[in-house]
């Protein structure tokens, strides 16, 4: 069972991974309880890409924290943008039955997958140890409420089974992990 959850994890990493770049955004009308997602980038293909100066002036106008300095070894301005990064820590409440923490599980990772799908994380996965934090996901939404009510949604956190922490964490716009 821990190889097929790590595998799941492993999975979410890598969807996440592949399309790391900038995403559209989309809110389903079923998405009771859900804040309405911003507007975010065209999907591609469908509309020009927006200029340093929209796509800042865009950002802004939705909330979101940032700030841009220019790279003195290429010349180009970088846009820096606040997103949040929620640690997933072992809860207290850790006494489910096998068959109640598998199906925690799924419910977890259905979580995060719908919030990647909804364009509010950006990146989610767990950690390779069997320590008290056993994963991270990114936020990319304007304000640290905002992520953390988000992150409460989730299921294993409302049983009590992961506990979450979240700090505010800073990254270039639209750089590709590699």
């Amino acid at each position: 069972m821990e190889r097929l959850i790590y595998g799941a994890g492993i999975f979410i990493l890598a969807i996440a991974l592949s399309a790391c770049g900038e995403q559209s955004r989309n809110t389903p009308a079923d998405s009771p309880g859900l804040p309405e997602s911003p507007s975010g980038e065209p999907a591609a293909g469908t509309s020009r890409e927006k200029s340093f100066g929209e796509l800042r002036e865009n950002l802004v106008s939705e909330g979101y924290q940032v700030f841009d300095y220019v790279d003195e070894k290429t010349g180009d301005t970088v846009l820096m943008q606040q997103y949040f990064m929620a640690f997933l820590k072992r809860g207290g409440s850790r006494s489910q039955s096998q068959e109640e923490a598998d199906s925690l599980q799924q419910l977890h990772l259905a979580h995060l997958g719908r919030m990647y799908e909804l364009g509010y994380a950006d990146i989610s996965g767990p950690f390779g140890d069997d320590g008290d934090i056993r994963g991270v996901t990114i936020y990319n939404v304007p304000t640290l409420e905002m992520a953390d009510s988000l992150a409460r949604l989730d299921p294993a956190v409302r049983a009590g089974r992961l506990e979450i922490e979240i700090h505010p964490w800073w990254a270039a716009k639209g750089f590709p992990l590699r």
